[in-house]
Protein backbone atom coordinates (compact mmCIF):
# COMPACT_ATOMS: atom_id res chain seq x y z
CA UNK A 1 0.00 0.00 0.00
CA UNK A 2 2.71 2.58 0.66
CA UNK A 3 4.04 2.14 -2.58
CA UNK A 4 0.68 2.90 -3.45
CA UNK A 5 -0.14 6.07 -2.22
CA UNK A 6 3.15 6.68 -3.83
CA UNK A 7 2.34 7.11 -7.42
CA UNK A 8 2.09 10.39 -8.91
CA UNK A 9 -0.48 8.97 -11.19
CA UNK A 10 -4.45 7.27 -10.89
CA UNK A 11 -6.19 5.89 -13.71
CA UNK A 12 -9.56 4.85 -12.36
CA UNK A 13 -12.51 3.08 -13.75
CA UNK A 14 -15.72 4.26 -13.06
CA UNK A 15 -18.63 1.61 -12.93
CA UNK A 16 -18.07 -0.75 -10.31
CA UNK A 17 -15.31 1.49 -8.69
CA UNK A 18 -16.98 5.09 -8.35
CA UNK A 19 -20.46 3.78 -8.60
CA UNK A 20 -23.04 1.83 -8.92
CA UNK A 21 -25.76 3.55 -11.59
CA UNK A 22 -26.36 6.85 -9.71
CA UNK A 23 -25.31 5.88 -6.17
CA UNK A 24 -21.98 6.85 -4.89
CA UNK A 25 -19.99 4.09 -3.84
CA UNK A 26 -18.34 4.24 -0.06
CA UNK A 27 -15.06 5.98 0.68
CA UNK A 28 -15.14 7.72 -2.68
CA UNK A 29 -15.92 11.44 -2.33
CA UNK A 30 -12.70 10.68 0.64
CA UNK A 31 -10.56 9.39 -2.10
CA UNK A 32 -11.29 12.22 -4.64
CA UNK A 33 -10.41 14.66 -2.02
CA UNK A 34 -7.11 12.48 -1.02
CA UNK A 35 -6.27 12.77 -4.90
CA UNK A 36 -6.36 16.74 -4.88
CA UNK A 37 -5.42 17.31 -1.72
CA UNK A 38 -2.05 14.70 -2.50
CA UNK A 39 -2.00 17.03 -6.18
CA UNK A 40 -2.09 13.56 -7.83
CA UNK A 41 -2.85 13.39 -11.64
CA UNK A 42 -5.68 11.60 -12.06
CA UNK A 43 -8.04 10.06 -14.95
CA UNK A 44 -11.60 8.40 -15.12
CA UNK A 45 -11.07 6.06 -17.66
CA UNK A 46 -14.38 4.66 -18.56
CA UNK A 47 -15.23 1.57 -21.08
CA UNK A 48 -18.83 2.66 -21.07
CA UNK A 49 -19.46 4.97 -24.21
CA UNK A 50 -23.09 6.10 -23.66
CA UNK A 51 -22.07 9.44 -21.87
CA UNK A 52 -20.14 12.09 -22.72
CA UNK A 53 -17.39 13.69 -20.77
CA UNK A 54 -19.33 16.76 -19.69
CA UNK A 55 -22.53 13.91 -18.96
CA UNK A 56 -20.18 12.30 -16.63
CA UNK A 57 -18.93 15.29 -14.93
CA UNK A 58 -22.64 16.30 -14.07
CA UNK A 59 -23.59 12.96 -12.65
CA UNK A 60 -20.67 13.33 -10.64
CA UNK A 61 -21.47 16.65 -9.67
CA UNK A 62 -25.26 15.71 -8.51
CA UNK A 63 -23.79 13.02 -6.62
CA UNK A 64 -21.38 15.96 -4.74
CA UNK A 65 -18.27 15.73 -6.34
CA UNK A 66 -16.66 18.96 -8.07
CA UNK A 67 -14.50 17.31 -10.83
CA UNK A 68 -13.18 19.29 -14.24
CA UNK A 69 -14.05 17.49 -17.65
CA UNK A 70 -10.62 17.13 -18.14
CA UNK A 71 -10.10 14.43 -16.26
CA UNK A 72 -12.78 11.67 -17.98
CA UNK A 73 -11.68 9.82 -20.74
CA UNK A 74 -14.51 7.64 -22.65
CA UNK A 75 -13.97 4.55 -24.93
CA UNK A 76 -16.32 6.31 -27.31
CA UNK A 77 -13.27 9.06 -27.85
CA UNK A 78 -11.12 6.05 -28.36
CA UNK A 79 -13.50 4.87 -30.82
CA UNK A 80 -13.71 8.10 -32.60
CA UNK A 81 -10.14 8.40 -32.49
CA UNK A 82 -9.64 5.31 -33.79
CA UNK A 83 -11.96 5.69 -36.73
CA UNK A 84 -11.34 8.86 -37.59
CA UNK A 85 -7.38 7.95 -37.72
CA UNK A 86 -8.52 5.45 -39.67
CA UNK A 87 -10.24 6.72 -42.31
CA UNK A 88 -10.95 10.34 -42.29
CA UNK A 89 -14.64 12.02 -43.19
CA UNK A 90 -15.81 7.94 -42.43
CA UNK A 91 -19.41 6.79 -42.82
CA UNK A 92 -21.12 4.77 -39.97
CA UNK A 93 -23.97 3.03 -38.88
CA UNK A 94 -24.12 3.26 -35.08
CA UNK A 95 -26.11 2.04 -32.46
CA UNK A 96 -25.28 3.66 -29.11
CA UNK A 97 -26.20 6.66 -26.96
CA UNK A 98 -25.07 10.66 -27.10
CA UNK A 99 -22.03 9.99 -25.78
CA UNK A 100 -21.10 7.71 -28.82
CA UNK A 101 -22.69 10.06 -31.23
CA UNK A 102 -21.35 12.73 -30.41
CA UNK A 103 -17.34 11.63 -30.06
CA UNK A 104 -18.05 10.30 -33.45
CA UNK A 105 -19.53 13.80 -34.71
CA UNK A 106 -16.79 15.57 -33.40
CA UNK A 107 -14.20 13.80 -35.52
CA UNK A 108 -16.06 14.36 -38.68
CA UNK A 109 -17.37 11.00 -39.07
CA UNK A 110 -21.11 10.70 -40.60
CA UNK A 111 -24.00 9.11 -39.77
CA UNK A 112 -25.01 6.83 -42.82
CA UNK A 113 -27.37 3.86 -42.49
CA UNK A 114 -27.39 3.29 -46.08
CA UNK A 115 -23.89 2.71 -47.51
CA UNK A 116 -21.53 2.83 -44.22
CA UNK A 117 -17.94 2.17 -43.82
CA UNK A 118 -17.95 0.97 -40.50
CA UNK A 119 -20.73 -0.34 -38.19
CA UNK A 120 -20.17 0.96 -34.61
CA UNK A 121 -21.65 -0.18 -31.28
CA UNK A 122 -21.83 0.68 -27.90
CA UNK A 123 -23.80 0.40 -25.04
CA UNK A 124 -27.69 1.23 -26.00
CA UNK A 125 -31.26 1.36 -24.39
CA UNK A 126 -32.46 1.29 -27.83
CA UNK A 127 -30.98 -1.81 -28.87
CA UNK A 128 -33.58 -3.86 -31.13
CA UNK A 129 -34.33 -7.28 -33.66
CA UNK A 130 -34.71 -4.13 -36.19
CA UNK A 131 -31.11 -3.01 -35.48
CA UNK A 132 -29.40 -5.83 -35.24
CA UNK A 133 -30.77 -6.84 -38.58
CA UNK A 134 -29.55 -3.65 -40.45
CA UNK A 135 -26.26 -3.89 -38.76
CA UNK A 136 -25.89 -7.62 -40.06
CA UNK A 137 -26.52 -6.06 -43.56
CA UNK A 138 -24.26 -3.47 -43.69
CA UNK A 139 -21.86 -5.89 -42.25
CA UNK A 140 -22.36 -8.55 -44.81
CA UNK A 141 -22.26 -5.77 -47.66
CA UNK A 142 -18.69 -4.75 -46.43
CA UNK A 143 -18.77 -2.02 -43.60
CA UNK A 144 -16.07 -3.48 -41.04
CA UNK A 145 -17.65 -4.21 -37.31
CA UNK A 146 -16.32 -2.27 -34.33
CA UNK A 147 -16.97 -2.36 -30.75
CA UNK A 148 -16.36 0.55 -28.05
CA UNK A 149 -15.64 -2.22 -25.76
CA UNK A 150 -15.16 -5.90 -24.36
CA UNK A 151 -17.32 -5.33 -21.26
CA UNK A 152 -19.96 -8.19 -21.68
CA UNK A 153 -21.61 -6.78 -18.26
CA UNK A 154 -22.30 -3.49 -16.41
CA UNK A 155 -22.88 -3.68 -12.61
CA UNK A 156 -25.70 -1.73 -11.92
CA UNK A 157 -28.19 -0.59 -8.58
CA UNK A 158 -30.16 -3.82 -9.63
CA UNK A 159 -26.95 -6.11 -10.42
CA UNK A 160 -24.89 -7.05 -13.71
CA UNK A 161 -27.16 -6.08 -17.01
CA UNK A 162 -26.05 -6.63 -20.52
CA UNK A 163 -22.94 -4.09 -21.73
CA UNK A 164 -21.05 -3.28 -25.30
CA UNK A 165 -19.46 -6.93 -26.04
CA UNK A 166 -23.07 -8.67 -25.55
CA UNK A 167 -24.68 -6.45 -27.65
CA UNK A 168 -22.84 -7.02 -30.53
CA UNK A 169 -22.38 -10.70 -30.22
CA UNK A 170 -25.35 -11.19 -32.17
CA UNK A 171 -23.57 -9.27 -35.45
CA UNK A 172 -20.41 -11.34 -34.85
CA UNK A 173 -22.49 -14.51 -34.93
CA UNK A 174 -24.99 -13.48 -37.75
CA UNK A 175 -22.09 -12.16 -40.51
CA UNK A 176 -19.59 -14.68 -39.21
CA UNK A 177 -17.19 -11.38 -38.78
CA UNK A 178 -15.12 -10.74 -35.15
CA UNK A 179 -15.34 -6.76 -33.95
CA UNK A 180 -12.28 -5.08 -33.44
CA UNK A 181 -13.00 -3.78 -29.90
CA UNK A 182 -11.36 -0.14 -28.76
CA UNK A 183 -12.00 0.36 -24.90
CA UNK A 184 -9.96 -1.52 -22.75
CA UNK A 185 -7.64 -3.43 -22.72
CA UNK A 186 -7.03 -2.25 -25.99
CA UNK A 187 -3.49 -0.39 -25.58
CA UNK A 188 -4.76 1.95 -27.94
CA UNK A 189 -6.77 3.39 -25.28
CA UNK A 190 -4.64 3.37 -22.45
CA UNK A 191 -1.90 4.96 -24.31
CA UNK A 192 -4.07 7.51 -24.98
CA UNK A 193 -4.97 7.64 -21.00
CA UNK A 194 -1.56 7.86 -19.89
CA UNK A 195 -0.63 10.59 -22.17
CA UNK A 196 -3.70 12.47 -21.20
CA UNK A 197 -2.25 12.30 -16.97
CA UNK A 198 1.11 12.85 -18.49
CA UNK A 199 2.95 10.51 -15.98
CA UNK A 200 5.00 7.74 -16.56
CA UNK A 201 3.60 3.96 -16.81
CA UNK A 202 5.69 3.18 -13.87
CA UNK A 203 4.50 5.94 -11.60
CA UNK A 204 0.81 5.48 -12.30
CA UNK A 205 -1.67 3.35 -10.84
CA UNK A 206 -4.83 1.21 -12.66
CA UNK A 207 -7.77 0.70 -10.30
CA UNK A 208 -10.35 -1.26 -11.16
CA UNK A 209 -13.40 -3.65 -10.49
CA UNK A 210 -12.50 -5.89 -13.74
CA UNK A 211 -10.14 -8.57 -14.01
CA UNK A 212 -10.32 -8.63 -17.72
CA UNK A 213 -10.10 -5.65 -18.36
CA UNK A 214 -8.97 -2.67 -16.15
CA UNK A 215 -6.08 -5.20 -14.51
CA UNK A 216 -5.14 -7.27 -18.12
CA UNK A 217 -4.44 -3.63 -19.53
CA UNK A 218 -2.94 -2.02 -16.24
CA UNK A 219 -0.18 -5.17 -16.45
CA UNK A 220 0.16 -5.06 -20.38
CA UNK A 221 1.07 -1.44 -19.80
CA UNK A 222 3.53 -1.54 -17.02
CA UNK A 223 1.41 0.09 -14.46
CA UNK A 224 0.79 -0.97 -10.74
CA UNK A 225 -2.43 -2.78 -10.98
CA UNK A 226 -5.37 -2.34 -8.15
CA UNK A 227 -8.55 -4.63 -8.19
CA UNK A 228 -11.24 -3.20 -6.19
CA UNK A 229 -14.21 -5.50 -4.73
CA UNK A 230 -16.80 -3.34 -5.11
CA UNK A 231 -17.97 -4.09 -8.53
CA UNK A 232 -17.65 -6.88 -10.64
CA UNK A 233 -14.83 -8.99 -9.91
CA UNK A 234 -15.56 -11.12 -6.07
CA UNK A 235 -12.31 -12.75 -4.17
CA UNK A 236 -13.00 -15.98 -6.17
CA UNK A 237 -12.97 -14.99 -9.65
CA UNK A 238 -9.51 -13.85 -9.59
CA UNK A 239 -8.78 -17.30 -9.60
CA UNK A 240 -9.99 -17.54 -13.09
CA UNK A 241 -7.65 -16.00 -14.34
CA UNK A 242 -4.03 -16.60 -14.66
CA UNK A 243 -2.71 -13.63 -13.84
CA UNK A 244 -2.79 -11.39 -10.52
CA UNK A 245 -3.62 -7.73 -9.27
CA UNK A 246 -0.78 -6.54 -7.13
CA UNK A 247 -3.44 -5.00 -4.65
CA UNK A 248 -6.94 -6.41 -3.73
CA UNK A 249 -9.21 -3.58 -2.04
CA UNK A 250 -12.52 -3.31 -0.75
CA UNK A 251 -12.94 -0.37 -2.66
CA UNK A 252 -10.89 2.91 -3.11
CA UNK A 253 -12.39 4.31 0.39
CA UNK A 254 -9.33 2.09 1.75
CA UNK A 255 -6.40 4.27 -0.24
CA UNK A 256 -7.19 7.48 1.92
CA UNK A 257 -7.81 5.58 4.95
CA UNK A 258 -4.20 3.88 4.67
CA UNK A 259 -2.67 7.31 3.92
CA UNK A 260 -3.96 8.64 7.42
CA UNK A 261 -2.82 5.70 9.27
CA UNK A 262 0.20 5.80 7.28
CA UNK A 263 0.53 9.85 9.10
CA UNK A 264 -0.33 8.53 12.22
CA UNK A 265 2.07 6.08 12.23
CA UNK A 266 4.55 8.31 11.39
CA UNK A 267 3.10 11.16 14.37
CA UNK A 268 4.17 8.35 16.93
CA UNK A 269 7.49 7.62 15.12
CA UNK A 270 8.18 11.15 15.27
CA UNK A 271 7.40 11.45 19.07
CA UNK A 272 8.69 8.48 19.98
CA UNK A 273 11.93 9.53 18.33
CA UNK A 274 11.15 12.97 20.92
Amino acid sequence: MKALLQKKGFICDMDGVIYHGDRLLPGVREFVDWLYAEKKEFLFLTNNSAKTQRELQAKLSRMGLDIDEKHFYTSALATAEFVAHQKPGARAFVIGEPGLLNALYERGITIDETDPDYVIVGESRNYTYDSICRAARCVNNGARLIGTNTDLTAPTEWGQVPACRALVAPIELATGKEAYYVGKPNPLMMRTGLNLLGVHSQDTAIIGDRMDTDIVAGIECGLDTVLVLSGVTDREGIEHFPYRPRLVLNGVGDIPAAAAQDRKDLVLLENDAG
